[in-house]
């Protein structure tokens, strides 16, 4: 046996230990980042917080991860896929909060549904919504992306493409709602839920963090288990393999682009509840869904959530130590010393 014989028969094996040791990687390193949580706490008693502020914030930053993970979801979808980072993903959430506003304008209002704050006509809003981001989304990528997919053009001109794509799309926000923070409902109360040691959550917070766990087991189902998740995870690791066997990639490439702009459009509108409508908030939630998508692992629905969780949550508790507009700052450190770590993110497609 040849030496080059030798060295092709022996990569498998190399490969699987270096793929065993990664994955090995992971629990360490989930324990190091709640180390740091746990520093966090540290300093923040350090500066005078009590115990209930910090069960608090923690809290908080839980359920802002939850829409951030909504967001990051359809994010990771596009990048796995397509290879890419679409700065306009973060318009679509803009797009389906504006857009489940103005089906709430003409839906029948009903009572609070039990503890919270909203009624059906938010959940109709959020399912008339979703598909009509889906449709602009796929809009967005027959007019723009697919002539540069064709002409076989670079990376850079594809962010190009989608930095232009996200100026004129909250271009067209601004024309049609104008610049003012809107709300889906002025005034009303937003019940707050009393838990062990001290820790006030809004009951819509649990509801935002409870549709993140189901859409991520949605997405992790048809990625795992449906001939369209199939497809789609082939085209992500070798489309003109893909093509080869016979996938429509196109065709894949378009559910990509639908199922993205559903998952924005509803984090869109949970971002909508929790605070305030504005033209700009798909753009300041762009960075931390990002943040997520690469932290958790890009192409991995589960990835996405933990990476989402993890930001939300430094963001938010770093407050208590920290001025609040040092938070992404705060969150985008960690994720850098976590990829220094492990470049691939915690999660990577496969590993789930």
């Amino acid at each position: 046996m040849t030496d080059e014989t030798t060295a092709t028969a022996d990569a498998p094996s190399e490969r699987v230990t270096r793929e065993g040791a990664t994955g090995k990687s992971r629990a360490p390193l989930l324990l190091a980042i709640l180390g740091v949580f746990v520093l966090f706490w540290i300093a923040g008693l350090a500066r005078g917080a009590d115990l209930g502020t910090l069960l608090g914030l923690t809290v908080s930053g839980i359920m802002l991860g939850g829409i951030l993970a909504l967001g990051s979801m359809g994010l990771t979808l596009v990048y796995g896929v397509l290879k890419f980072p679409s700065f306009a993903h973060g318009e679509m959430l803009t797009i389906g909060a504006y857009v489940a506003f103005y089906f709430m304008s003409i839906l029948p209002w009903s009572e609070a549904i039990g503890p919270f704050s909203f009624g059906w006509e938010l959940i109709a809003a959020i399912l008339l919504a979703a598909p009509v981001a889906a449709v602009v989304a796929l809009i967005v990528d027959r007019i723009l992306f697919r002539p540069l997919r064709q002409r076989g053009a670079s990376l850079v001109l594809f962010g190009m493409a989608s930095l232009a794509g996200m100026f004129f799309l909250r271009s067209v926000i601004y024309l049609i709602w104008g610049a003012d923070f809107q709300f889906y409902y002025p005034g009303r109360a937003n019940p707050a839920l009393y838990l062990p040691f001290g820790i006030r959550v809004q009951a819509d917070q649990i509801f935002v963090f409870v549709l993140a766990l189901v859409m991520v087991g949605a997405v992790w189902l048809l990625l795992e288990r449906s001939r369209m998740g199939k497809a789609m995870r082939a085209t992500a690791n070798n489309p003109d393999l893909a093509q080869v066997r016979g996938i429509n990639t196109e065709r894949v490439i378009a559910w990509t682009w639908i199922i993205g702009g559903a998952l924005a459009a509803t984090g869109g509108v949970m971002y909508g509840l929790a605070s305030q409508l504005r033209p700009e908030m798909g753009f300041f939630l762009l960075l931390p869904m990002f943040a997520g998508t690469i932290l958790g692992g890009i192409g991995s629905p589960v990835g996405a959530l933990v990476g989402a969780l993890i930001i939300g949550t430094a963001q938010q508790l770093s407050a208590a130590f920290l001025d609040p507009t040092y938070g992404p700052g705060v969150s985008f450190v960690l994720m850098i010393l976590v990829l220094i770590v492990r470049p691939q993110g915690i999660f990577t497609p496969g590993e789930d």
